[in-house]
């Protein structure tokens, strides 16, 4: 018979997109009980073509609606219909249980004779989702439920902790509303949502399901997941991956999440091959090309080809922050001046840019990038004054990491004429920048730092911050006050480890290279002419396209 006559649309589900069609299992007549009684399932099958009944069934369903899903509800046991719902219909089985020994015992040879399904001839992998229901909302005090799980888990063959979902007293089920619609937010609907997001993970010819899929593996999203990771029952996960790509080898983004597992294996060279596949299709994102940039560049040793992928990458229109960083770790000291007059750099508000410069604090090419970018930022009229005043300090920085120090005394006394109302930072890095023009320290200045420095709490002690003072204190002539800052900075360093930015240089470094310049302002304090800042030392850098 044609089984789209016996399929009725449900409305009111308020969805977006899709749709819900149900087939009831029979007409619900007072004789039903007793017709179905009298199905002879094995005359069925053995007599009448009941396995392409059911196969012919699914097609039908298929050619009538084309559903994503279907549900099949059944109930486990021993039943002859048992075996269709669990065994020839399904690519998946959800097993609801509640952990006694009763449902033990039924479910062992409902599982077992499930995974016979992988022997020949039939050769089928029937994913498993092991779920306990009813669960009373109860301190286990006694480990019984523990206990009886863990029977579960050794009898049914499972290795992760089961989804669960509790039980829920509420009087709403008297009305039957579908709680993930009408109570979003309660424990129900946010349980039987995990149960959907765990189906269609394992279902590779669900695009969403798949991507989710790849994120749980992949190396980049891995560190901010809390959960473990779930494998479809019977499938590895290179097998999953791979049924991923087979059924979506046209979907640029599904692509690019595997080419991000290919690499992490060590599969340089596939994962090159899915990322000029992503392009292919047309996912052309910033992200795609500097993935690629980076294993041209470190794995195939391609410079040049690693450098047109960056810059692909940004003249596209939705660069962020975060690809600006990646690109200034791909591209070599010396190229890096062309990201100030990317297309990306251009797209950014102030905010971005200033944010994007404050950043370019690990060497002097990026500080000479730095001071390209937000000396033109500084040089537009519409810039709001607080991105203007953030942009002036991070210019004074970029300036005295780079060796001009005038430069830096006239920015900073253009945003901050008197010393007497300059902020902490300001006048430090005045101090700094006028020992570095005039080859001399102007104790004056730094007694100011110091007397400002009165004002800030206790709690905002940072490495950088003690390691100034100390620069201060030495600079104004009390080297015991000195010493005992400077090994503040030491270990506080060593406490928080990380990198820290340090004005013995004007650059960030790493924690190592801190406590070598805080060895040398020691040296320094204790009398050795011998030692200075290194930032004092810079080449003078010219702010033009040949740096």
């Amino acid at each position: 018979p044609d089984a789209t006559n016996y399929l009725t649309e449900s409305n009111g589900l308020e969805i977006d997109r899709g749709g819900l069609w149900i087939m009831p299992s029979g007409a619900q007549q007072d004789s039903y009980a007793h017709r179905f009684a009298g199905i002879n399932w094995g005359e069925l099958y053995g007599q009448h073509d009941g396995y392409f009944l059911f196969e012919d069934l699914k097609l039908q369903w298929k050619n009538g609606i084309n559903p994503d899903y279907v549900l099949i509800d059944s109930r486990t046991g021993h039943t002859d219909i048992g075996g269709i719902c669990t065994r020839q219909m399904p690519d998946a089985v959800v097993i609801l249980f509640f952990p006694n020994a009763q449902n033990l015992r039924g479910l062992t040879k409902v599982v077992r004779d499930i995974r016979s399904e992988t022997t020949e001839p039939r050769s089928k992998s029937i994913n498993l989702h092991f779920v306990m229901s009813n669960v009373p909302d109860l301190d286990d005090e006694d480990d019984i439920l523990v206990e009886s799980l863990n029977s579960f888990r050794e009898n049914l063959g499972f290795d992760d902790d089961p989804l669960m979902i509790h039980r829920y007293d509420s009087l709403s089920l008297l009305n039957q509303v579908i709680f993930t619609n009408d109570r979003p937010k309660s424990r129900l609907a946010r349980e039987y949502r995990q149960l959907g997001e765990e189906i269609m993970r394992s279902n590779a010819s669900d695009r969403d399901g798949a991507l989710h899929y790849l994120e749980s593996i992949d190396p980049i999203y891995r560190v901010r997941k809390t959960a473990s990771i779930r494998r479809p029952s019977l499938v590895s996960i290179d097998q999953h991956v791979k049924q991923i790509e087979a059924n979506h080898r046209f979907d640029g983004k599904v692509l690019f999440r595997i080419s991000a597992i290919k690499a992490n294996d060590g599969s340089f060279e596939d994962s090159i091959a899915l990322l000029n596949r992503a392009i292919e299709t047309g996912y052309r994102k910033p992200e795609v090309y500097l993935r690629r940039a980076d294993l041209r560049r470190r794995e195939l040793d391609d410079q040049e080809g690693a450098i047109e992928d960056v810059s692909v990458a940004l003249d596209l229109d939705d660069v962020s922050v975060i690809h600006i960083r990646q690109a200034l770790a791909l591209l070599p000291a010396e190229r890096l001046h062309t990201i100030a007059n990317s297309r990306a750099i251009a797209n950014m508000s102030t905010e971005e840019r200033t944010v994007i410069a404050h950043r370019l604090d690990r060497n002097k090419y990026e500080a000479a990038l730095a001071v390209s970018i937000v000396s033109s930022l500084l040089q537009e009229p519409d810039t709001p004054p607080d991105d203007r005043a953030f942009a002036t300090y991070v210019l004074s920085l970029a300036f005295i990491a780079t060796g001009r120090f005038s430069e830096a005394v006239q920015v900073i006394l253009s945003s901050e004429p008197d010393l007497s109302n300059m902020k902490i930072e300001s006048a430090f890095n005045y101090g700094m920048a006028v020992w570095g023009r005039d080859g001399q320290i102007n104790s004056d200045v730094f007694e100011q730092v110091l007397h400002l420095a009165q004002e800030i709490p206790a709690s905002n002690q940072t490495p950088n911050r003690f390691q100034c003072l100390a620069l201060s204190h030495w600079a104004t002539g009390n080297t015991l006050k000195a010493r005992e800052l400077a090994e503040s900075a030491r270990q506080v360093m060593i406490q928080d480890g990380g990198q820290e930015f340090s004005c013995w240089r004007y650059f960030r470094v790493s924690a190592n290279a801190f406590n070598e310049d805080v060895d040398d302002l020691v040296k320094m304090i204790e009398g050795d002419d011998q030692i200075r800042p290194q930032f004092l030392s810079v080449s003078k850098l010219l702010n033009d396209s040949s740096n």
